[in-house]
């Protein structure tokens, strides 16, 4: 199945040129993922997908395709018993929607997505850091706190497998407390080195569960030793200040609408 128009793809050509960043991988890799700079002192590079929705206008029929056929790629995987018995759970921000289209094509499993944000009188039903993001920890706070209880697949749902780092240790916290056999994890692209594929084999092996991997493609990113200081430069020479506000008499007014929110609809 085709996902991307071709007037829909960022390639981040300029910052792979400028990084010295390369990506390689499967034929659909490029329709799929480009490359973005990021003013972050852990990574100079961010892979931008071209069908998620999220930093690259696309259509709405191609971002729901690209969820959907996943999840439906996990239900063959899994078998209508088990995907019956499965959950699924998407990464905030950037896969929260994408962990719904997922969910949609699963079809018979419950979703849940982490946030960063507390919630007054919902307890924490678990927890994971994202040791490379802007803000690295994440909470789950399912309103019944029995959702994370059973013993069916986790079906885990990111925008990209990159190092694996994030899903590894997610699956360590909440296998202490909720331990299961089974394990999914769905990405847009599997970006993973040699050696980090070798460690999810390791992991699975050292929890004693099955842990299997689906995504539409698989690469990898190949970085200069100098790329961090590349960054950084390339992001001093091109940043600009933001533009002053405009004067107040200029400014618009707010006004309040009651939207008529139903009762007892949770806060998420």
């Amino acid at each position: 199945m085709t996902y991307v128009r071709q007037d829909a793809v960022w390639s981040g050509s300029w910052v792979a040129e400028r990084l010295g960043v390369d990506l390689d991988g499967d034929e659909a890799l490029p329709g799929l993922l480009g490359l973005a700079l990021r003013r972050n002192p852990k990574r100079a590079h961010l892979l931008v997908s071209n069908v998620l929705g999220k930093h690259v206008p696309q259509h709405p029929s191609v971002v729901y395709a690209a969820g959907h056929d996943l999840g439906v790629r996990v239900r063959a995987l899994l078998g209508d018993d088990e995907a019956g018995r499965a959950v699924v759970l998407g990464y905030a921000e950037t896969a929260t929607g994408l962990g719904h289209a997922v969910a949609d094509g699963l079809a018979l499993a419950p979703y849940l997505h982490s946030t960063r944000r507390p919630v007054e009188g919902v307890a924490r039903a678990g927890g994971f850091e994202e040791a490379h993001s802007h803000a690295t920890s994440h909470l789950l706070l399912p309103e019944d706190p029995r959702l994370l209880a059973g013993d069916g697949p986790l079906v885990l749902v990111d925008d990209e497998f990159s190092t694996g780092n994030t899903v590894l240790n997610t699956i360590r916290d909440l296998h202490g407390s909720f331990p299961r056999e089974r394990y999914v994890i769905v990405a847009l692209v599997d970006m993973r080195s040699p050696d980090d594929q070798g460690r999810l084999a390791a992991f699975a092996d050292e929890i004693g569960a099955r842990v299997d991997l689906v995504a539409l493609a698989s690469g990898t990113v190949r970085l200069p030793d100098d790329v961090l200081e590349k960054g950084r430069r390339l992001v001093a020479e091109h940043e600009t200040d933001p533009a002053p506000p405009p004067p107040r008499e200029e400014r618009g007014t707010v006004s309040r609408v009651e939207l008529d929110w139903p009762a007892g609809v949770p806060d998420g």
